[in-house]
């Protein structure tokens, strides 16, 4: 036999198993690990020092100090990154707004044909008015002169 088949033979299935679980354990405490480091960098409550010794705990005695982090400090680190996560969602809604305005300040043609295509929707104008309208938003001339008489013929 083959130096591979007694491989086989010495490394059963189960074992197999036993080693991708612990290997994965190990990937997770990493993942685990840096998570903590960033979080303690993140925090604003965390003075200097404070931050310094949190570090130098977790690193020197790495297993005992990330399960003091997570017990003392564990649903807080939830929350920041909650928090986190709400201020880029934010940051990122406001720049697809101002970046979806124009040069003079005033919304983009999408919002105009969306707002045209709601009105067209519930009837209030005709269909010849829709693609008129629509025609003017699409060539430019901008519809904040033209939405307010529609939207004023929307109302009657």
């Amino acid at each position: 036999m083959s130096t591979q088949m007694y491989l086989a033979y010495d490394y059963p299935l189960l074992s197999v198993f036993w080693s991708m679980l612990w290997f994965f354990l190990w990937i997770m405490w990493f993942i685990l690990l840096f998570r903590i480091i960033i979080d303690i960098f993140r925090d604003d409550e965390l003075g200097g020092w404070a931050k310094a010794g949190w570090l130098l705990f977790v690193i020197l005695l790495p297993f005992l100090g990330v399960l003091v982090y997570v017990i003392a400090r564990g649903k807080n680190m939830g929350r920041r990154e909650i928090a986190q996560a709400r201020a880029q969602q934010e940051a990122f809604d406001s720049y697809v707004r101002e970046t979806a305005k124009g040069a003079d300040g005033r919304a983009g043609s999408v919002d105009d044909l969306a707002r045209l295509s709601e009105i067209k929707a519930r009837g209030d104008i005709s269909d010849e008015e829709f693609r008129r309208a629509k025609e003017l938003v699409l060539s430019g001339h901008g519809p904040a002169e033209h939405s307010d008489r529609f939207a004023s013929s929307a109302g009657r």
